[in-house]
């Protein structure tokens, strides 16, 4: 069951600057070891093409990177449902509905919101996998273990080691970037999403669920990292297939060569340019 927290005040200054501004807004949905700042580039890169950019953040998010690894028990508890539910909140008070991009587990929170009618379009990039995805990948695996692996992390704030993060975001760039991205953008995360999507396939009441089947889902655009360990190919390919049954677009790109990455390396801006061209075929 998920517990809904308020809307802090710069997710409400976000809300208010939309609405004022007349521009479809566009809201980026973070993933784990993730904050808001992850974004930053993104918004830039769509404000000027028009939008206008929410960045939210997961429930009591610190503000910055120092802070959330200075306060690392902020994160834990914070569960699939309750992230999503922060979320639709946000957009209920737009003045219609947005365009939502999400990286990993936000990608998941994005097909959420996108099946309860809530986008006018979305962008999911290597989205975590829900209920009836079922490939299990040898990289996945080994990404998830250091969390899941302990059944007494499950209520508590993981952070990932560099070489844990090397391996799950950073296998597709070189040692320099990926210790720079390290410092940069990594935080602890609530290890309570991973478990439920370990479980998702065995709990029919799991949180980690989406309505592939609501017609008024819209268009969605998945995005595959070539090379990503954490969300390989085999699982954002099972989520398409599932979401292709849906009578709205659906549509699946891989990128080649790229991990997970793949929203804060080097490379950022293509993959914002292919989520962006597939948002004006109908935005």
């Amino acid at each position: 069951m998920s517990t809904q927290k308020s809307i802090t005040g710069r997710e409400t200054e976000q809300i208010e600057r939309a609405k004022q501004s007349g521009r479809t807004a566009v809201v980026f949905v973070h993933g784990l070891w993730l904050l808001p700042c992850s974004w930053d580039r993104w918004a830039a890169f769509f404000e000027a093409d028009d939008f206008v950019a929410l960045t939210p953040g997961w429930p009591d998010d610190p503000d910055t990177v120092q802070d959330a690894n200075a306060n690392p028990q902020v994160f834990a508890g914070k569960s699939i449902g309750e992230v999503a539910d922060h979320f639709a909140s946000i957009i209920a008070r737009l003045d219609r509905p947005p365009v939502v991009i999400g990286h990993s587990f936000g990608g998941l929170i994005t097909q959420i919101l996108a099946g309860r009618g809530l986008s006018a379009a979305a962008v999911a990039i290597d989205p975590a996998p829900f209920r009836g995805v079922l490939p299990l990948p040898i990289s996945a695996l080994r990404t998830a273990r250091p969390v899941v692996g302990n059944p007494l992390n499950r209520h508590k704030a993981i952070p990932l080691t560099y070489d844990q993060f090397r391996y799950a975001f950073a296998n597709a760039v070189d040692e320099d970037e990926a210790k720079a991205l390290y410092e940069q953008f990594a935080v602890p995360a609530s290890a309570e999403p991973l478990f439920q999507a370990v479980a998702a396939n065995l709990n029919p009441w799991t949180e980690d669920k989406v309505d592939t089947e609501n017609p008024a889902r819209g268009p969605l655009l998945l995005i595959s990292g070539g090379k990503d360990h954490t969300v390989p190919w085999a699982l954002t390919n099972a989520a398409y297939k599932l979401q292709s049954r849906n009578e709205a677009t659906t549509e699946i790109i891989e990128m080649p060569g790229r991990g997970h990455a793949l929203t804060i390396d080097h490379g950022w801006q293509e993959v914002a340019e292919t989520a962006r061209a597939f948002v004006r075929r109908f935005v």
